[in-house]
């Protein structure tokens, strides 16, 4: 892989993997659309870990809650904010790990990612399910007063992202506005969501590297995680941001376009 092809599909998935617009999608696309080799399962990998960073500084505030939460559940403390937290993220998790162990197993994970009628229909079908959720919805809820039932409903939405082309913050917030939460808690319930998939994402990728025997120069692996994770951040900022004065119909039109130009090269 050339030096430029790195630095691009790095910087698509910093971008795409906060914003709703799935960043499955785009990588899987990109190599189909300008000719570039795969990138292999280690950029991967590395790429993942890029976006895990620029999160984890983002929400560090959130993070380190979370943190002191999980330890609290060792030491028995169960009552506390932070292990509220904790608790709540790791009950959203578990419908994605599960759902995803099933896809992997049987081997639909891999027959979706070729297929694009299906990234197509999930670009164009959950963007509109998205709009009408931002914007029939009240927005009376914050991200503080999260419920564990509500986390699980989450995670079910969660769950769905792993059909490529869903989009996993798109989807999550996507629920989370069902829900009445406003537009950046959703937003940010959908981020702090994310660390725990990503991780859990990126260990299953780990373990089918090890039994590999592909490879990747160092320097490309630093690359990649540099890009991705300033690429993220950026993305993740600017969304933030937006969203205190504008709702999600940009990136719903912007899937919509996509995925209706999707459908028409898949059909015709």
């Amino acid at each position: 892989m050339t030096l430029f092809n790195l630095i691009i599909i790095s910087i698509i998935q910093g971008i795409t993997e906060f914003l709703p617009i799935s960043s499955s999608a785009h990588l899987i696309l990109l190599p189909q659309a300008v000719g570039f080799d795969d990138q292999g399962q280690i950029i991967d990998v590395a790429v993942h870990l890029g976006t895990l960073i620029a999160v984890v500084v983002y929400f560090r505030g959130d993070v380190k809650n979370a943190f002191f939460g999980f330890l609290g559940l060792f030491k028995g403390q169960l009552h506390t904010r932070n292990a509220h937290l904790a608790m709540a993220l790791i009950i959203a998790t578990i419908p994605a790990i599960i759902f995803g162990a099933i896809l992997k197993l049987s081997g639909a994970s891999d027959a979706m990612r070729d297929s694009i009628a299906i990234i197509g229909w999930t670009m164009l079908l959950f963007g509109i399910v998205l709009w009408w959720a931002d914007s029939k919805m009240p927005m009376a809820r914050q991200a503080e007063t999260w419920t564990f039932k509500h986390a699980f409903v989450l995670g079910m939405w969660q769950a769905l992202a792993l059909i490529p082309g869903t989009s996993r913050s798109g989807i999550t917030i996507t629920g989370a506005r069902l829900l009445g939460y406003k537009r950046i808690d959703a937003a940010r319930l959908a981020m702090l969501m994310s660390i725990p998939t990503i991780v859990a994402a990126g260990g299953m990728e780990t373990l089918d590297v090890i039994g590999q025997k592909s490879s990747a120069p160092l320097g490309d692996i630093l690359l990649a995680v540099l890009f991705s994770a300033v690429a993220a951040f950026l993305a993740l900022t600017l969304m933030m941001r937006w969203l205190k004065h504008v709702s999600f119909t940009p990136y719903v039109i912007y899937r919509a376009i996509l995925g209706l130009g999707l459908l028409g090269l898949a059909y015709f």
